[in-house]
């Protein structure tokens, strides 16, 4: 039985993660951080309904998913998004060398281009360490699907720096 206080603790302990799977969804930071806010504040209010024998880490994944998705069709309804791109955010800074610094910036330009539906699964098993199967549970798609939009997704990428490296010489 997970009380209150431990509940809270074990959330606030998985805030960074949450955080990059937040601006992994919006591209955008001011939008990623809302999105958490509001999955917090939902998870709080329905903490009671979170079952101990599973990870807090995919509960707390399915909601932001969830609140992003019906923020999603409130937009449709709206005028102006008002959305920061995702390489101009600090979220994926790297501060070692120059050339890691432009390297990274690079990468994750070149990550926020892809369809949300490759940048999603290719975050969550790259960044945050999921497995193909646990990704797959978390998106409520097929393995097959996960294992198909990795794979397209690197690809995409391989191929996006293979021709800049092309134009450049």
């Amino acid at each position: 039985m997970t009380t209150s206080d431990q509940f809270k603790a074990d959330m606030i302990s998985l805030l960074p993660r949450l955080g990059r799977f937040a601006l992994s969804l919006t591209r955008s930071k001011p939008d990623a951080d809302d999105l958490l806010q509001d999955a917090c504040s939902t998870a709080l209010s329905k903490w009671t309904q979170y079952d101990p024998a599973h990870p807090m880490d995919r509960w707390m994944f399915r909601i932001i998913r969830n609140t992003w998705i019906s923020e999603i069709r409130k937009r449709k309804v709206r005028v102006g998004q008002g959305q920061v791109p995702a390489d101009e955010t600090d979220e994926l800074r790297v501060e070692n060398t120059a050339d890691d610094t432009i390297l990274a910036k690079q990468v994750q330009g070149k990550v926020a281009n892809l369809p949300a539906e490759l940048s999603q699964p290719l975050m969550l098993v790259c960044a945050e360490g999921y497995s193909y199967q646990e990704v797959s549970d978390l998106l409520d798609v097929p393995i097959g699907t996960v294992m198909s939009r990795i794979h397209r997704a690197r690809k995409t990428l391989a191929a996006a720096f293979s021709q800049e490296e092309y134009a450049t010489r």
